[in-house]
């Protein structure tokens, strides 16, 4: 599975890692719900999903997330860590279809891109991370469940803004095939 990865993609994947753990870090917004917080993290973590696929994906959540906890908490707590994971993955699994090398992010592709991340953030935050709450560490429901419905809210809004606008960004710099013109 690795040995098919590109250097570019693995580079993405270490300097991913580095820039999730430091928005994660020192970017977010704290919400009044405890332990849930307006995360910049994963809307960065969707970008790179979208630009080096799944595998890239899944990883910048997994290690940037648990450097994330490790650092901040002195322990990982490895319910959200796996949902991080799995909406990296998912993602980039899912927004195949955006071909951004080709310039291309119009209302097409940010529909469709947004409707996936809505879809993958529900799964994900508000349902596998509180029931993998419950599950490893028997967590009360209703807290994680509260919490898990409000992180999936705020990353819908936080990725659904920003990464947005950063794919948005990003297909503006790349060039479209149909644009050379092969001259005579």
């Amino acid at each position: 599975m690795f040995k098919n990865l590109s250097i570019k993609t693995i580079v993405a994947i270490g300097i991913g890692s580095a820039v999730y753990f430091v928005l994660g870090r020192f970017v977010t917004i704290p919400t009044g719900v405890p332990n849930t917080n307006v995360d910049t993290a994963i809307a960065f973590l969707a970008f790179i999903a979208v630009l080096f696929g799944p595998i890239a994906g899944g990883l910048v959540g997994l290690i940037g997330h648990a450097l994330k906890d490790a650092l901040m908490f002195g322990s990982v707590w490895w319910s959200w860590v796996l949902v991080s994971l799995l909406v990296g993955f998912l993602i980039g699994l899912a927004a195949h279809r955006i071909k951004l090398e080709d310039g291309q992010f119009g209302k097409k592709e940010l529909i469709s891109f947004n409707l996936i991340q809505v879809v993958v953030q529900i799964i994900g935050w508000g349902l596998v991370a509180p029931i993998l709450d419950i599950l490893i560490y028997a967590e009360p429901s209703n807290k994680v469940f509260t919490q898990g419905l409000v992180a999936a809210l705020l990353n819908i809004i936080s990725v659904g803004v920003f990464t947005s606008i950063l794919l948005f960004s990003y297909s503006k710099t790349q060039s479209s095939s149909s644009s050379l013109i092969k001259e005579d």
